[in-house]
């Protein structure tokens, strides 16, 4: 009788420790993810396989170097319904980088969005618009001499920040949507571990929080519409410290000896920003909550200005000698400074801090071929920051150029059930006048 019960509490510890070791197991499988570094063999391969050094190099460090690269593979059904593939490659929503410039493409899509709610009010994207100053450090503006009509208006900012990647523009943006509802808006369409709390500006977080009184007009100069001065009274969490480097220089171009401190700065994973670009690319393919309520007007325009060229751009009127067709398109910046003729690229990239991102939608028209890829990377040997010596000609452009020609030389030769009808992105472009004589901008804050 005692060997049976021994043996009945033997069968029953067993069994216990075997659940135990199951639920330890399951735990470790179900983690969330913003703990877990992510990286797909068949991306790893790709790189690998492809013998590039500008890659393999920085491949070959990533502690140093912080790559996250993001391939979306896309496939059409007969009905040329899109569906989408991520591929990783050392993705971790926990490794900061700072995103810099990319924050400029939520804004227009949150500008453009604000607007539509504005309508009975007579405004849209074109309307005429005036920013006044009610807080130290805040900058009025009423003239814009790179408008045709001499006046700023939204659409003006938003070609402004996406062809070149102009700050001001990015500022006044920021200004109208107001701080408060840029970040409701990113957690209402899920974005949880995405904030955008600065403006280009130099300002504390507290003045940040802080929005310029703006005012719409008529015709005849006189205001149409005046939405007051904003204030963020909403809690920005902080709570992740996030330091960088071995030194920096402050704001009073003083050599400090210690990290750089980002933790209060803008941040938005690769994937979020994978997935903005995404939903406006593909607006069907995201859940409604991600969607920006945009109209067809506002999808024809943003994607003539994700994809135009400044050469193409009258106003402004930027000297295509220096902003290239490729100067902001990172996957195919390369020496010749030259765009393939059949390719359009929809994309937006940030530089900053050492940091190069490009996050993109890439569209080959001749060849039938379309697919997305968004990557960052760290370029700053010296672990200096704010010094402006980063190794971005050296290293972060050719890896990204590098890395852009891999995947597009893989999506040429990848077989598809079905050639995707690419038509709605087929966009009219602006062209510049050969006889127009104006000066052509050289130097702009980007």
């Amino acid at each position: 009788m005692l060997r049976t019960q021994n043996k009945t509490r033997n069968i029953s510890l067993y069994h216990m420790t075997k659940r135990l070791l199951l639920l330890t197991l399951l735990l470790c499988i179900f983690q969330p993810s913003m703990a877990q570094k992510r990286t797909d063999e068949q991306l790893r391969n790709l790189l690998l396989k492809a013998g590039n050094e500008s890659v393999n190099v920085l491949l070959q460090d990533l502690e140093k170097y912080r790559v996250q690269i993001i391939y979306t593979e896309i496939n059409r059904d007969k009905h040329n319904k899109p569906s989408f593939k991520n591929h990783y490659f050392n993705y971790d929503p926990d490794l900061y980088f700072n995103p810099a410039s990319t924050v400029k493409m939520p804004l227009a899509f949150m500008a453009l969005e604000k607007l539509n709610t504005l309508q009975k009010k007579g405004i849209d994207k074109h309307t005429p618009v005036v920013f006044d100053s009610s807080q130290v450090g805040q900058t009025p503006l009423h003239a814009d001499a790179t408008a045709a009509n001499g006046l700023p208006s939204i659409a003006h900012f938003i070609k402004r920040a996406l062809l070149i990647s102009e700050n001001d523009p990015y500022n006044r943006l920021y200004q109208f949507v107001g701080q408060q509802e840029v970040n409701r808006s990113l957690q209402r369409k899920g974005y949880k571990d995405s904030r955008i709390v600065r403006q280009f500006m130099g300002f504390t977080t507290e003045q940040n929080r802080y929005s310029n009184p703006v005012r719409f007009l008529n015709a005849d100069g006189s205001t149409k519409y005046a939405q007051p001065a904003l204030y963020n009274t909403d809690s920005i969490d902080f709570s992740q410290v996030i330091k960088l480097g071995k030194a920096h220089y402050d704001s009073r171009d003083t050599l400090v000896q210690g990290p750089f401190d980002f933790t209060a700065h803008n941040k938005l994973p690769l994937e979020d920003l994978q997935q903005l670009l995404q939903s406006v690319m593909f607006p069907k393919s995201v859940p409604k909550k991600q969607r920006f309520n945009l109209t067809k007007d506002d999808y024809d325009f943003l994607y003539r200005y994700l994809s135009q060229y400044p050469s193409e751009t009258p106003y402004p009127k930027y000297d295509d000698s220096i902003y290239y067709d490729s100067y902001v398109k990172f996957f195919f910046r390369n020496d010749s400074h030259q765009m393939p003729r059949h390719v359009r690229v929809f994309n937006k990239v940030g530089w900053s801090y050492g940091f190069l991102t490009d996050v993109s939608y890439v569209a080959d028209f001749e060849n039938q071929v379309e697919y997305m890829l968004s990557a960052t990377v760290y370029v700053n040997s010296d672990e200096v920051l704010n010094d402006g010596k980063y190794d971005y000609d050296t290293l972060g452009y050719p890896f990204l150029y590098h890395l852009g020609q891999i995947i597009y030389q893989h999506e040429l030769k990848r077989e598809r059930k079905f050639k995707p009808d690419l038509s709605a992105f087929q966009v009219q472009y602006e062209k510049r006048d050969e006889n127009d004589k104006r000066p052509a901008l050289s130097e702009v804050d980007n």
